[in-house]
């Protein structure tokens, strides 16, 4: 008996109907086989597989843009804001001007109110999912499905076209800033002002400029596949219907105007006005003797006195190194060998940045 976590089971016939392509992928969570469909304004609708929903209007204008959700499971405020738009897309309530690609990344996790399965998807990406050893498990067979649905999006886009990706989550902890995104390592290209510009007027003011390479879907989506991308980090993990999602009104309202081709004027850039960051350390785990040195309601970006102990990892420890590092993505739960925390500090993005 099919079953999901949101009690709304809908077939592939019935999503012309009902726009619910959320309910449809997790009614569907591990599989579902193709189909299209074409709305009376013209836009084709492809779905690509479960969680892969592909709109294509008939006249489209040059931007490819792919929403992503749900890469892990329990951040559920990201996956309501794009099933929201996505269905109002569906029913014809607004119309896209631009190729889209809706992506929930991880239904399964979904439908168990997990963050994962077995391992954490934004640690298998740009190939990582092919790396060592053991059978290929549902979270790395995503990982190189999504990334074959990303490309294959692209290109069928052509040369020549503008390339958006946001990856959007919600963090396990509360943060100094509640929404801040993850700007991928551009190789020495200068971060987009347009896109600072943009993210800004999301309500995203903060921004962690990540200065190596990642296994993460916005590092993909950056390097593989030449896109603005960004890991878009909106808030604090809650259930599915705990939302506020009142909060996310700044970043709804943009998405959905970007989509129509109706952005407002935004404001020039000024940096005064963002905060930004780039990482001084990583901290991995590397025994199972690795805990954390200050409680669990510790929010990102918190900053602690010179020489204080951040974490332990049998004899080694961890501390605070310099004059305003700030701790971010803290979990030690996390697999042996992954990181368990980043250090970061302030930076200016002064002559790093272009049009």
């Amino acid at each position: 008996m099919k079953t999901n976590i949101l009690n709304r089971l809908v077939e592939p016939e019935t999503l012309q109907h009902s726009g619910d392509f959320l309910g449809l992928t997790l009614t569907y969570p591990e599989q579902l086989a193709p189909f299209s469909y074409r709305l009376s304004n013209g836009t084709v609708v492809e779905v690509w597989d479960t969680g892969v929903l592909c709109l294509t209007p008939a006249n489209p204008a040059g931007i490819d843009i792919v929403l992503s959700s749900g890469v892990h499971g329990n951040e559920t405020a990201p996956i309501e804001l794009c099933a929201a738009i996505c269905q109002d897309l569906l029913l014809e309530k607004i119309q896209s001007t631009h190729r889209l690609l809706f992506l929930f990344g991880n239904p399964p996790a979904m439908n168990s109110a997990k963050r994962e399965l077995v391992d954490n998807l934004n640690r298998l990406f740009s190939g990582h999912h092919s790396k060592g050893d053991g059978e290929p498990i549902w979270e790395r067979q995503r990982a190189a499905a999504l990334e074959q649905y990303v490309l294959r999006f692209y290109q069928a886009g052509g040369e020549g076209r503008e390339r958006l990706l946001y990856d959007l989550h919600t963090a396990i902890r509360g943060s100094q800033f509640e929404k801040f995104a993850v700007y991928p390592f551009l190789h020495g290209k200068p971060w987009s002002k347009s896109q600072l510009q943009f993210l800004h007027a999301c309500g995203v003011e903060t921004f962690l400029l990540m200065q190596t390479p990642a296994s993460t879907f916005s590092y993909f989506g950056a390097q593989s596949c030449g896109a603005h991308a960004f890991t878009l980090e909106l808030g604090k993990v809650r259930p599915f219907g705990e939302n506020d999602m009142s909060r996310f009104a700044a970043c709804d309202a943009m998405l959905r105007a970007l989509i129509v081709d109706a952005l407002p004027v935004l404001a020039d850039f000024d940096e005064s006005r963002f905060n930004f960051f780039v990482v001084s350390r990583a901290v991995n785990k590397h025994s199972e003797q690795f805990e954390l040195c200050f409680a669990r309601n510790i929010e990102n970006f918190s900053q602690f006195p010179l020489g204080t102990v951040l974490a332990r990892d049998g004899d080694i420890e961890y501390r605070v190194d310099e004059p305003g590092e700030a701790i971010i993505f803290p979990n030690a739960d996390v697999a042996l060998g992954q990181r368990a925390m980043l250090l970061v500090k302030p930076v200016s993005v002064a002559g790093q940045v272009s049009d």
